[in-house]
C-alpha cells in the first residue's frame, strides 16, 4: 500500500514517543503575549528583557498513512494557521471559530488557547479521528480558554445530509478556518463547494463568514507541462477564477510562534464572499 509522511516529523524533534501503535508528540510554542511584552527598568536602571513563556500542544498522531487518512498525520499548513491565529488574537477573540478538516486538532487547540468562546471542530470521520480528536482535545485541557466542539462535516456529503448540530454551528460560526484540505481535484471540487454553501448561509442568516484557507504548493514536474508544477494550487485557482468570492493572499509577515519550517511554499488565503 502506497502511503505518505509528512516531511515536518523530519525537520523538528517534536520529542515523539511511541508506545505499541500510539505516537505521541510535543509541539512546542511561544505565548505572543510573552513575545511581545514591553522592556522594562529595575530599581537600580537596568534593562529588563522578559523571556518568552513556552507551551506545548500534546498530539497523539501518525506518522505515516495512506492517502486518504493523511487528516492522521500534522501537516505545515495547520502550524501556519496557528501562528496567525496568535497573532491575531485581539481581533478573533470575541468570534466564533468553526475549522474545516481539522485533522488531529492542533489548529483548533491552538485557537482555543486564547479564545474564550466556542471554537468547533469538524472531520468526517476516518480512522476513527474525531475519537482522536477529542482525546487531543482533553489531553491539552488545561491551556484552553474557550470550549472545542468535535463535529462530523464530510464534504463530499450532500448538504442536505448534515446534522442539525452542525447546521446550527455553521450559523453561529464568524470564522471558517482549513489548512492542508486539498489533495485531488474531487476533493478540491468538494471544499469549493462547501465555501459556497458557508457564504451563501451567511448571507441568509445575516451571520457573515470569513475563511482563512493555509496550504502548502507541492510542486511536481510534468511532462505536460514541461515544467514543474503545483497541480493542487493551480487547480484550486482555475476552479475559482470566477466565483463570487473575494480571495486575498496574505503575506507572511506574521511573527512564527510554533516550531517547522516556514517554508517560501506556504499560502494563506482570506476568502470573503462579494
Amino acid at each position: 500500500m502506497f502511503t505518505v509522511t509528512s516531511e515536518i516529523y523530519g525537520e523538528n524533534n517534536y520529542q515523539t514517543t511511541r508506545d505499541g501503535g500510539k505516537v505521541v508528540s510535543k509541539f512546542r510554542f511561544i505565548y505572543p503575549e510573552e513575545k511581545l511584552a514591553r522592556i522594562t527598568a529595575d530599581k537600580d536602571g537596568d534593562l529588563v528583557v522578559p523571556r518568552p513563556r513556552h507551551g506545548v500542544i500534546e498530539l497523539e498522531h501518525s506518522e505515516a498513512t495512506e492517502l486518504r487518512l493523511v487528516g492522521l498525520q500534522v501537516w505545515r499548513g495547520a502550524l501556519l494557521l496557528a501562528d496567525y491565529l496568535f497573532s491575531k488574537i485581539e481581533e478573533f477573540s470575541d468570534k466564533t471559530l468553526m475549522e474545516l478538516g481539522a485533522g488531529v486538532g492542533l489548529t483548533s487547540i491552538a485557537a482555543g488557547i486564547h479564545n474564550a468562546g466556542r471554537i468547533y471542530c469538524t472531520d468526517v470521520d476516518l480512522g476513527c479521528i474525531l475519537k482522536l480528536i477529542r482525546g487531543n482535545v482533553q489531553r491539552n485541557s488545561k491551556l484552553l480558554s474557550g470550549q472545542v466542539y468535535v463535529l462530523e462535516f464530510d464534504f463530499l456529503a450532500p448538504k442536505e445530509e448534515q446534522s442539525q448540530e452542525l447546521l446550527e454551528a455553521i450559523d453561529k460560526s464568524d470564522i471558517i478556518l482549513a489548512a492542508d484540505v486539498i489533495y485531488c481535484d474531487t476533493l478540491t471540487d468538494a471544499f469549493i463547494s462547501v465555501v459556497d454553501n458557508l457564504l451563501e448561509r451567511g448571507r441568509q442568516t445575516g451571520r457573515s463568514k470569513t475563511i482563512f484557507m493555509a496550504l502548502e504548493k507541492r510542486y511536481v514536474f510534468t511532462l505536460e507541462d514541461c515544467d514543474s508544477v503545483a497541480p493542487m494550487y493551480e487547480y484550486l485557482m482555475r476552479q475559482t477564477a470566477n466565483k463570487p468570492w473575494n480571495m486575498e493572499h496574505l503575506p507572511l509577515d506574521f511573527p512564527q510562534y510554533f516550531e517547522y519550517d516556514r517554508c517560501k511554499q506556504l499560502v494563506l488565503m482570506k476568502i470573503t464572499g462579494r
